[in-house]
């Protein structure tokens, strides 16, 4: 920390230490936008947060360690900055300020575990961990549910990442040693064992993140409503994706162009995809599971087109190695992570291995995490 605020930090009382989590997903990737079914929970990594108040009507501080940066704003006048980082805090405080007038003035510390743009959802952990704060600092008495809103709300109005609410919903409600089926279109859940052994949850970071990533998730989100808008003209019921049949998406192949219709196959059997995996999880076979990681990550990189040639190189690499039995890329894609279910006597051997291959291969160095499935958002005891 720098001694530019030395002082600040000094006269810091903390009241009140929140938790909040990223998120892996383990299948059901751009599907959440679309209505559709995911398979997330919250990760043993978070973004912590302390917080106390300062007194004040409307003057607030947050000292972020990552970025060792201090964000002095006025609750008065809250507007878009050019800072991405601070348009997570300030879209969050913008919506909060329009469904409540309680918050006041208050200071608060950032400090993160999570890497970012590994596609584990740090802006998510950081969307909800302070709304769950400032939820608790100022007992505001929000449900969860209009928390997790709120938090997505700021991000397609201040960030301009028309995100599905998986992540949100994630990082806030998991419970330890659990997964989420979670049915996007009404926020239904139902929470599953993830009993995986003897195998373990490897993530592998490519870092690399495409300039791509935002751009083109919008225009994915585009594309599938361009297709909804097409079939709707007959079809008045059908308002997303999950609307859609293979029966009704193949009535319209001649009037979509190739790319749309492949975009929507996708998202149809990823959905499909999503409740089989719940299905051969909660009766334990877990080769199934694997098999269906691969499927997915094969209809992200052909169909949806939103891998890599780095995340696409771990897939490949691994399905050579036994002892994985299951890989796929996670998150928006053009880099970040690939999630792996490695046995847990073999990570060590597979990590020499793989990262010497992607440095030969890329010149860069590969990096690992081990998640373990987590509580999500709560308050440090």
């Amino acid at each position: 920390m720098s001694k530019k605020y030395k002082e600040f930090l000094e006269n810091f009382t903390e009241e009140l230490v929140i938790l909040s989590p990223g998120r892996i997903n383990l299948i059901g990737e751009h599907t959440d936008y679309n209505n559709g079914f995911v398979l997330p929970t919250a990760i043993d990594k978070r973004i912590i947060f302390s917080f106390e108040k300062n007194g004040t009507d409307s003057q607030c501080s947050l000292y972020s360690v990552t970025y060792d940066t201090m964000l002095h704003l006025d609750l008065k006048k809250i507007k878009p900055s050019n800072i991405e980082w601070e348009n997570y805090i300030l879209g969050v405080l913008h919506e909060l300020l329009e469904i409540t007038d309680t918050v006041k003035g208050f200071n608060c510390i950032i400090k993160s575990e999570l890497p970012i743009g590994a596609g584990i959802s740090s802006s998510a952990a950081l969307e909800c961990g302070l709304a769950y704060g400032l939820n608790k600092l100022f007992d505001l008495k929000l449900q969860k549910i209009t928390l997790i809103e709120l938090s997505q709300r700021a991000e397609h109005n201040y960030v301009g990442t028309k995100c599905g609410i998986m992540d949100q919903f994630a990082s806030v409600m998991s419970e330890r040693h659990k997964v989420i089926l979670l049915d996007c279109m009404n926020t239904t859940y139902k929470l599953i064992d993830a009993d995986f052994d003897p195998y373990t949850i490897l993530l592998l970071n490519t870092n690399v993140s495409h300039n791509l990533a935002s751009s083109d998730y919008n225009t994915r989100r585009e594309e599938c409503e361009a297709v909804v808008n097409i079939i709707s003209s007959k079809y008045k019921n059908i308002k997303s994706l999950r609307d859609v049949t293979k029966s009704i998406l193949t009535e319209f192949k001649q009037e979509l162009s190739s790319k749309l219709y492949q975009r929507a196959s996708y998202v149809i059997e990823e959905n499909e995809r999503v409740l089989l995996a719940s299905e051969v999880l909660e009766r334990g076979d877990l080769q199934k599971f694997g098999e269906l990681m691969y499927q997915s990550h094969r209809g992200l990189q052909h169909q949806y087109q939103v891998s890599c040639k780095e995340l696409d190189f771990l897939v490949d690499f691994s399905e050579n190695y036994n002892q994985i039995i299951g890989s796929r890329m996670m998150g928006g894609g053009f880099g970040g992570c690939t999630i792996n279910l490695i046995h847990k006597d073999t990570i060590d051997d597979y990590l020499i291995k793989i990262k010497k291959a992607y440095k030969d291969r890329f010149t860069i160095e590969l990096t690992s995490l081990i998640a373990v499935p987590s509580q999500g958002t709560s308050i440090q005891e």
